[in-house]
């Protein structure tokens, strides 16, 4: 039997108040008697009881509500309520209310004893059980943290001693992780820059670039160049509930490789071409030198073909190596409109030979566009060039041109056999072809580089969206001249 324990007995005045005191008193417990709210909430604040006995007409009361608002406060508190009588429902009212039992008349010393001594009991169970999963609990969360903090270490390590560069940053773009790779690319010292926004940290502007594009989606390539020749390649890519992190790899070797590259296909192209002009040109002689023969002059005429082929791959080779080459400086105020006009009556008899019906949609009020003239006039027999060679006959192409943000749409699209998805973003690469082009539809792999080299020199964007079977459709975005 539990000595000393405190137990608060909230009765009115009365001859069973008296009998309860005697019988706890004399099972060993301290009893403190209240005979008003007042005096039972400063008791209970005051001196922590063990056990509350109230009686049902205590204080004039509702014993239940205010039994109810005592167990929000002090939740394991044993509550017995005493009753005048047993009235029917009085058990389930009991047990509504959250209270441990409860006392009725005719009343014995060992009924009130043993009532206090059972709740006592059950109260003590149930604070032995709060206090081992309190332990289990914490424990439990202790052992997480030391794993959580034991992974970190690891990732720490292994993104401290990858050799490519890697930031990792939260959503306002305050720099979390940093490597030492990514010290040594930007020669920064060994200072603690977590929490710094990374524009603070690192002031490259091909980076800040990177920054800003990412807001709109997520970036696979962006060249991040250095005063000293080294090329990086950057990514970005989001992290759900983190941030963003920014991976890169150095490239100047790649770059450095399809210079010396370009360079020879320059040079080798500007070699062939004089061999090639005297062939085609002494072709052209031999028919003036006496009558050839049927078959002589079909051999001829194949040869002549081929030789204009070449040129013309010729051609394109230098015209992409002068575009790379950055000599394409020549600018001044054009409108799209009228350069496409001209491209489309230039091919009129193409599409009218083919049945390819043509649909155009040019907006008004189309700004002007700072650009070489002749180059976007390549651009556009190249795009409507391919849109009517891969058309079949009977087919459809439509173009238009839009205004958008300050910005000049051009759109091509055909009805051909389409892209398959996997190779869409490799058709701007040279000399690439794609796997499902018809048989007997010729080309060099050049004319969509081509395209991309002016795009690109004149700071916009292209792209491709095709399904096979259904055609393709290339996208040309450029900024508009003020």
């Amino acid at each position: 039997m539990a000595k000393h324990d405190l137990l608060l007995l909230a009765l009115n005045p009365s001859p069973v108040l008296d009998l309860m005191e005697r019988a706890l008193r004399a099972a060993g417990y301290e009893v403190a008697i209240v005979h008003d709210v007042e005096g039972l909430n400063r008791s209970l604040q005051e001196s922590s009881p063990a056990l509350v006995l109230i009686g049902e007409g205590f204080s004039g009361e509702d014993v239940f509500s205010f039994s109810e608002a005592m167990l929000e406060r002090f939740p394991t508190l044993p509550i017995l309520l005493y009753a005048e009588q047993d009235a029917p429902g009085m058990a389930k009212a009991v047990l509504k209310a959250g209270l441990s039992a409860y006392l009725h008349p005719p009343l014995k010393m060992d009924d009130i004893v043993g009532a206090v001594n059972k709740s006592m009991a059950r109260a003590r169970q149930l604070g032995d059980w709060l206090r081992h999963e309190v332990r289990r609990t914490t424990s439990s969360l202790a052992e997480r943290a030391k794993i959580s903090e034991a992974e970190r270490t690891k990732l720490e390590a292994v993104i401290a001693n990858i050799q490519d560069g890697v930031i990792v940053v939260g959503d306002k773009q305050e720099i979390i992780i940093i490597n030492r790779s990514i010290r040594d690319i930007f020669n920064l010292d060994d200072s603690v820059f977590n929490g710094r926004h990374l524009s603070e940290v690192i002031t490259n502007q091909d980076l800040q670039a990177l920054l800003m594009r990412s807001s709109e989606s997520p970036l696979k390539y962006h060249e991040v160049n250095f005063d000293d020749g080294r090329v990086f390649n950057a990514q970005y890519t989001p992290i759900p509930g983190v941030g963003a992190a920014i991976t890169m790899q150095d490239i100047s070797y790649l770059k450095e490789l399809d210079r010396l590259k370009n360079d020879f296909v320059h040079t080798v192209s500007h070699d062939l071409r004089s061999p090639l002009t005297a062939v085609l040109g002494y072709t052209e002689l031999i028919e003036r030198t006496g009558p050839l023969s049927e078959n002589q002059q079909e051999f001829l005429h194949r040869i002549q073909g081929s030789v204009q082929h070449i040129t013309t791959l010729i051609n394109d080779l230098l015209d992409l190596g002068r575009l790379e080459a950055g000599f394409d400086t020549r600018r001044e105020s054009i409108q799209l409109e009228g350069v496409l006009r001209y491209t489309l009556d230039m091919f009129e008899s193409h599409m009218q030979k083919k049945k390819i019906t043509l649909t155009t949609n040019i907006a008004p009020n189309l700004h002007s566009l700072r650009a070489n003239p002749i180059r976007i006039r390549q651009m556009m027999d190249n795009l409507v060039g391919n849109a009517i060679k891969y058309t079949p006959e009977g087919g459809t192409i439509r173009v238009g041109v839009s205004m958008e943000d300050n910005q000049i749409i051009l759109e091509v699209t055909d009805s051909g056999p389409g892209i398959p998805t996997g190779e869409q973003n490799r058709v701007f690469d040279k000399f690439y072809r794609a796997s499902n082009v018809p048989d007997g539809i010729g080309g060099s792999g050049l004319g969509l580089a081509i395209v991309k080299s002016i795009v690109d020199s004149h700071q916009g964007r292209v792209w491709v969206e095709s399904n096979v079977g259904k055609g393709s459709s290339f996208f040309v975005v450029f900024p508009a001249h003020e």
